[in-house]
């Protein structure tokens, strides 16, 4: 499946550049920062602009805030969109950690394996877990703040129940149990982070939201929630 859906298209067919990252899902944050630096050096010679607008789901919104923290590229970066974030870690993370067997060297191996089959080119799945748990993720939060220079704002769902999408049946009533109301994945608690910070209404999943199924969800045509963050980011200025 396209990661992206049927959003870089309908973005583009609007005459707005859209790029795709080009980072590892299971990446750690340093080596995907790298990566995300030298796109965006890349966008910016190619389209001659002066910063970009970054949109980033899930993990990939942590990359990002520590890339624009690492490289202290506010002066690149105009904004920065966090979608179903998990800024104060991962319920799930905490859980898987606290298993015994996940820290095997056997485990280990299945993880980088697993990574490698995602696509990865160099995953790092368990250091990934251990740095989303709720311990870590406070300390992240700690050091990379954010850059005064760049426009931050959360946007997340929640799904009403664990039928609305069987991929997250049971790690969305573990999510509900220990920390409320989620998207299958990451709880609202951990999604809401910043100062401006936006609920779509409907109930969408971890992964709808990316428009894999490529069809409306909850009602919602979701390409249209990327084309509405792209228009309200370009009445701000950005």
């Amino acid at each position: 499946m396209s990661y992206w859906g049927r959003i870089p298209e309908t973005l583009r067919s609007k005459g707005i550049y859209a790029f795709l990252g080009n980072t590892d899902a299971w990446g750690r944050y340093d080596s995907n920062a790298e990566i995300l630096k030298n796109t965006v050096d890349a966008v910016l010679r190619e389209t001659r602009v002066k910063k970009v607008n970054i949109i980033a789901h899930s993990k990939g919104g942590l990359d990002a805030r520590y890339f624009i923290w690492k490289y202290r590229y506010g002066g690149q970066v105009a904004s920065l969109t966090t979608m179903s974030t998990p800024h104060r870690g991962s319920e799930l993370a905490d859980i898987l950690f606290k298993q015994k067997t996940i820290h095997s060297a056997l485990a280990k191996k299945i993880l980088k394996v697993f990574g490698k089959l995602y696509g990865d080119a160099d995953p790092d799945l368990y250091n990934v877990i251990h740095h989303l748990t709720t311990e870590e993720m406070q300390a992240f939060n700690e050091t990379a703040g954010m850059d005064d220079r760049v426009y931050y704002q959360s946007v997340y769902t929640t799904m009403r129940g664990s039928w609305d999408d069987l991929m997250f049946f049971y790690s969305y009533w573990y999510i509900k149990s220990a920390a409320g109301e989620n998207d299958g994945v990451v709880s609202e608690h951990s999604a809401r982070w910043g100062n401006n910070i936006i609920k779509i209404n409907g109930s969408i999943s971890h992964a709808e939201i990316l428009d894999y199924k490529k069809r409306k969800i909850a009602g919602i045509h979701i390409p249209d929630i990327y084309l509405k963050i792209a228009d309200d980011l370009q009445r701000k200025g950005f």
